[in-house]
């Protein structure tokens, strides 16, 4: 346990470096002025601090910075989240902007949530394989060339272009997309294989003509992924902080964030609530240095996103977690209504 005084001057530090980034010393803590012990004092709690873990030294000068155990400390016991009224009336405020398409409004959601941060944000969207397929289209692009489309109820689109094979003529190919819009609409995707080989196989095989062909080639088109869809705010955010001067972090950070399906794996599954993992904590090496907070919101009942905020450990913890609480209750609320006016 700590004392009163360790909590004070641990607060006092983690408070200081989250605002200069530069280490703090026992005079500079005792001119603040809720603080009222010496210098002398001070040093001696910072030297006990640092034995237990909650301090470092990041050279040979008495300043002192938080490790990732007293960031830790920090955020579980000494961070009151303040609430920003102005910051949480801009969101409330885009919000009810008149955003009618669930892709703006996530997308709008990671660039406001970065502009007020400075930092990375990234929404994980409703996986595809949760969410229920509204619409399939075929254009043609040429005599051979033709671009698929899949529309989900979440307003999510895949477009994939495809060669037509000669197997395949124009009217087989009109009578598939009508077969699968009409009996595949409103049917959950992660559902859509059962279907395909069962009812939809059945109906191919008495009217279309070269039924194999055509039903092989329509699992490759439409079915062959579920991908996976994130949204970001702010990529380039943490060039501005000093912790990423080090180009070898900055390519490190930078060649994660091209692999989406390692960031997706990292925000699925996120605890309902704020969740904060610091430094070490996180299970990708390319963000040791970083701290991840994250929070959930809901598309309706059965559908979760993840809303994320990437940093440096040196984080404006209280700034930031009411921010994505309150992100959060908005998003949650606007996308049910969306979800509801769209079924």
């Amino acid at each position: 346990m700590l004392t009163e005084r360790q909590l004070l001057i641990l607060q006092v530090i983690v408070d200081d470096f989250i605002e200069t980034a530069q280490p703090v010393g026992s005079r500079s803590i005792a001119k603040k002025g809720d603080v009222n012990y010496s210098s002398a004092t001070i040093r001696n709690e910072m030297a006990d601090l640092e034995d237990m873990g909650y301090l470092e030294k990041t050279h040979s000068s008495s300043g002192r910075i938080p490790s990732e155990r007293g960031y830790r400390y920090y955020v579980d016991h000494l961070v009151s989240p303040e609430q920003t009224a102005g910051n949480v009336q801009i969101i409330h405020n885009i919000m009810q902007d008149g955003l009618f398409e669930f892709e703006q409004i996530v997308q709008s959601s990671a660039e406001i949530l970065s502009r007020i941060t400075n930092y990375t944000s990234i929404i994980l969207g409703p996986e595809v394989f949760e969410t229920k397929l509204k619409q399939l289209q075929i254009i043609s692009l040429s005599e051979n060339t033709s671009v698929a489309i899949l529309v989900t109820n979440t307003g999510h689109v895949e477009h994939r272009s495809f060669s037509v094979p000669e197997a395949i003529n124009a009217s087989d190919l009109e009578k598939m997309v009508n077969i699968l819009n009409d009996r595949l609409y409103g049917v959950p995707i992660f559902k859509l294989h059962d279907k395909l080989n069962t009812e939809i196989m059945n109906l191919m095989n008495k009217y279309v003509t070269d039924f194999e062909t055509s039903y092989d080639y329509l699992k490759a088109v439409f079915f062959s992924e579920n991908p996976v869809k994130l949204y970001f705010g702010g990529k380039t955010n943490l060039l501005m902080q000093p912790e990423f001067n080090d180009i070898d972090k900055v390519r490190s950070f930078y060649s994660m964030i091209e692999e989406e399906d390692e960031i997706a794996n990292l925000l699925k599954g996120a605890s309902d609530g704020v969740k904060v993992t610091i430094g070490h904590e996180n299970k990708v090496d390319a963000i040791k240095d970083c701290s991840l907070i994250t929070a959930t919101y809901e598309l309706n009942e059965e559908q979760m996103g993840t809303i994320a905020l990437l940093g440096p450990t040196r984080m404006e913890y209280k700034k930031v977690i009411k921010l994505l609480d309150t992100l959060s209750t908005e998003m949650s609320e606007v996308l049910y209504k969306w979800y509801q006016d769209n079924e």
